[in-house]
């Protein structure tokens, strides 16, 4: 649902520059207007670029060895909403895409289509990836949102894609990605030892954990703490079990226990990653500051 910010509450809680911006909750559904389909589509703060699930992928004229020469031909492709009605389409392909995430990298073709609401889409940038095992199969990105909307899974104070957070227990302060995408916050941890651990990742909950954490600046702070569940995390290279830990997180003075899942985000631009457990109640996201 949509809520356009009132003047008054402008002038109370947030500065000017918000004014002319609309709130968009975490979901909303959408439509492509070159497919004639809605989606229920996931707000993704921490995505640069928006992305369709496509499949069947089929250049017109055959496929160069390398992807960017296919630049310009006519890509083919079938896409599918969540209620399960499918379309095929072809669009020109204006770009490739190498799109980062804690498994590695991938390379995307990129088309332009109309995405919004109902009646009033607006072209964008999109890439094409298999998302038939996501819950979403349309990722709206920062490309979309900037300029244009607020996301708001609270309603509460706003906050960049960027952000500098602290960590109370590393005593470290990170230059962090805000992501409406992720459910949980991610911290970067490497070496990790579990007190009496065993291999079965379960029977570990509740033991203590010493993990080394390092910041953007390469500060580095051995960290111990309690297991206190493990998490199943899903993205677009599988899914993997991550132990999490309770560490007081947030902006500098203000910080506030939350949990965390240990991974290691050494590849990674941002060492730690701010998901919805720690946004949700609290803050709202603008990518255009």
């Amino acid at each position: 649902m949509l809520k356009v910010i009132c003047f008054c509450a402008i002038l109370l809680t947030m500065p000017s520059w918000g004014a002319q911006k609309e709130i968009i909750g975490q979901t909303a559904q959408l439509s492509v207007e070159e497919v004639g389909l809605i989606y229920d589509a996931r707000m993704d703060t921490g995505a640069a670029n928006t992305s369709l699930h496509a499949i069947d992928l089929e250049i017109e004229g055959g496929s160069a060895a390398k992807m960017k020469d296919n630049i310009g031909k006519t890509l083919w492709f079938t896409t599918q909403n969540e209620a399960g009605e499918a379309r095929r389409l072809s669009a020109k392909i204006i770009q490739v895409s190498t799109v980062k995430n804690s498994q590695g990298r991938e390379t995307r073709y990129m088309v332009s289509l109309n995405v919004g609401f109902d009646g009033k889409e607006r072209q964008v940038k999109v890439n094409l990836r298999d998302r038939s095992h996501m819950d979403y199969r349309l990722l709206v990105g920062r490309n979309w949102l900037k300029d244009h909307y607020i996301v708001d899974v609270a309603e509460k104070q706003l906050i960049g894609p960027v952000a500098m957070i602290n960590i109370v227990e590393t005593g470290l302060q990170y230059k962090t990605r805000i992501d409406t995408g992720a459910v949980e916050n991610s911290l970067h941890a490497v070496d990790l030892k579990i007190e009496g651990g065993v291999e079965d990742m379960e029977k570990n909950v509740g033991k203590m954990i010493a993990f080394t954490t390092e910041n953007e600046q390469g500060e580095r702070q051995r960290v111990r703490s309690r297991i206190v569940e493990t998490s199943l995390i899903r993205n677009a290279q599988g899914s993997e079990i991550r132990y999490m830990v309770e560490l007081n997180v947030g902006e500098p003075g203000k910080e506030y226990k939350t949990k965390v899942n240990l991974r290691d985000r050494s590849k990674m631009t941002n060492k730690l990653l701010i998901g919805r457990n720690w946004l949700q109640g609290h803050y709202m996201v603008d990518v255009s500051r």
